[in-house]
């Protein structure tokens, strides 16, 4: 590709991420991957839900939070437990018409992989983010 066509074929969009987790984790996820990495990619949000929460208020949050991500590429919903209800809620977004994958298991290694190569189209980030959860962790000899 010669430098005039690239100037003429702006870079797709990237696809969003939204950690959908249970409390503090997160914020804490994401501080803890800005000290890793100062400049974190501008479409990232979080949404926790809390023990008194109500799922049906927490869908429609997340949907309007995932929405606000989308800039045409879909977006990647890590949370932190598979069959916990944020997972459930994220699991539920494309039912309200949500272009977004969801990622379980969600820990920091997984985060940063994602937020590493989050040029990547949605369903090869999802591969990455679940690729980076398990890579992250090892058992060492004590």
């Amino acid at each position: 590709m010669t430098t005039a066509s690239a100037l003429q074929h702006p870079p797709a969009p990237v696809a969003g991420i939204l950690l959908l987790t249970h409390e503090e984790i997160g914020r804490a996820l994401i501080a803890a991957a800005q000290h890793v990495m100062p400049h974190l990619p501008s479409q990232l949000d979080t949404l926790e839900v809390g023990a008194n929460d109500d799922p049906s208020t927490l869908l429609s949050a997340a949907v309007r939070a995932a929405r606000a991500l989308d800039h045409g590429s879909g977006v990647l919903v890590l949370s932190d437990l598979y069959g916990s209800t944020p997972c459930n809620i994220a699991n539920r977004l494309a039912d309200s018409g949500v272009h977004a994958r969801c990622v379980s298991g969600l820990n920091l290694p997984m985060l940063l992989r994602v937020l590493n190569y989050s040029d990547k189209p949605l369903d090869e980030l999802a591969e990455v983010a679940a690729c980076g959860g398990r890579g992250g962790i090892c058992i060492d000899k004590v």
